[in-house]
């Protein structure tokens, strides 16, 4: 273990990165709702073109990070992200609501680069048994970059006096910081990542049918992956979904009553619960068996979706849906990394396809959205309690047996 602590905490800074970047759609969405007077179906917009890159992106990540190693990807991936930040500045100068959904497509392409590489990187760092532990504790520092972004979006973005300066500068930062981080990633000394390359893990030089037979091939071998793929999207879009209308859910007088700015910081409580989540998950799935731990929490956030929907006491309804980030915490990494268990060569492959499910946080919010605008925003949250039901029916079945 100690001779993988350092490229560890070199990763951990990217997994900040994209918490960060991830959970400022969350400002995002309500700011963009009341600059262009949007529905939720039209704002959640936001999410749909932000998460469908990880559907169109994730193979093609997968095969760079096959053919050229998991140092290129990680800057790759910077480097894209940082055009996507990048583009805010002329979308909010022109006004224009297409360019900014555009700009979040391409800044997702380059986050889905970065996870495709340094999701498995984690899990080969170290014996296969404490992958799980590995997981939760880098995605703890996820949580860490998810807690700060609603925070500071509302205060640079939902509170800016001016509207298009309140976009473009907290971008502008972004894109610098991103330049700067690639750059560091292209010099700081890591282990000789030819240990966990393409080479090793899926022939390098293949052409593209090839590597689409090798995907299709990975799935034949272990069937149990689509059941890691399906979890991976219902749990990514009951997130991003619950993430994407808290604000909104904090601003009915029934649940909370808030501001918009006031109801931003509060979407920090349930980032920062799945930061607590995880670094006390890193503790409970090494101690007990990660399918244990993963059937609890899921468990309980199907009783506090309930609690939230048919309570109509304000403080409840808006701490249960918040205290839900808690028991979300270990669910991804734990599902990633039961679901690439053991498999080897095969492992970079299953990474891919399990980020091509990503996608759940396009189409489930998007679903959420509909439903708002169809029945109502407190019963739309019935969409993410079915995610989070048909994960708990499989839980027991995402290991390789």
């Amino acid at each position: 273990m100690n001779n993988y602590l350092r490229p560890l905490t070199f990763v951990t800074i990217l997994y900040f990165l994209f918490g960060f970047l991830t959970c400022l759609n969350d400002v995002l969405i309500p700011h963009l709702k009341g600059l262009f007077t949007l529905n939720y179906t039209q704002a959640i917009l936001v999410q749909v073109c932000f998460f469908s890159a990880y559907f169109f992106m994730s193979i093609p990540s997968g095969r760079i990070t096959h053919k050229k190693g998991y140092r290129f990807g990680i800057v790759a991936g910077l480097a894209i992200a940082a055009v996507g930040t990048l583009g805010f500045i002329p979308a909010a100068a022109l006004g224009s609501y297409g360019i900014f959904l555009v700009s979040l497509f391409i800044l997702a392409s380059g986050i889905t680069l970065l996870q495709v590489a340094v999701n498995p990187y984690v899990t080969l760092l170290g014996s296969p048994e404490r992958s799980a532990f590995r997981l939760n504790l880098a995605q703890a520092f996820n949580s860490l970059g998810t807690t700060l972004a609603p925070l500071l979006g509302s205060i640079l973005i939902l509170e800016s006096t001016d509207k298009i300066k309140g976009i473009q500068l907290p971008y502008l930062g972004l894109t610098i910081v991103l330049i700067i981080v690639a750059f560091v990633f292209s010099r700081i000394p890591l282990p000789s990542l030819s240990d966990y390359s393409n080479q090793e893990v899926a022939g390098g030089d293949e052409s593209f049918k090839e590597s689409i037979h090798e995907y299709m091939a990975t799935l034949k071998r272990h069937p149990h992956l689509i059941l890691g793929m399906l979890a991976i999207f219902f749990y990514v879009g009951a997130e991003v979904s619950i993430g994407s209308f808290l604000i909104a859910w904090l601003n009915d007088p029934n649940v909370a009553g808030f501001t918009t700015e006031d109801a931003g910081r509060y979407v920090s409580f349930y980032w920062g619960g799945a930061m607590v989540g995880r670094f006390l998950g890193s503790y409970l799935t090494a101690r007990f068996h990660p399918v244990k731990v993963l059937k609890v929490s899921l468990l309980t956030v199907l009783v506090l979706i309930i609690i939230a929907t048919t309570a109509y006491q304000p403080g409840i309804s808006m701490w249960a849906i918040i205290a839900i980030g808690l028991f979300n915490s270990i669910q991804f990494p734990t599902i990633f990394s039961l679901s690439v268990s053991g498999l080897g060569k095969d492992t970079a492959y299953a990474s891919g396809l399990i980020c091509t499910c990503i996608v759940g946080g396009a189409l489930i919010p998007l679903l959420q959205g509909i439903t708002a605008d169809s029945i109502g925003l407190r019963w739309s949250f019935l969409i993410p309690l079915v995610c989070y039901a048909y994960i708990f029916m499989v839980a027991g079945r995402l290991e390789k047996k």
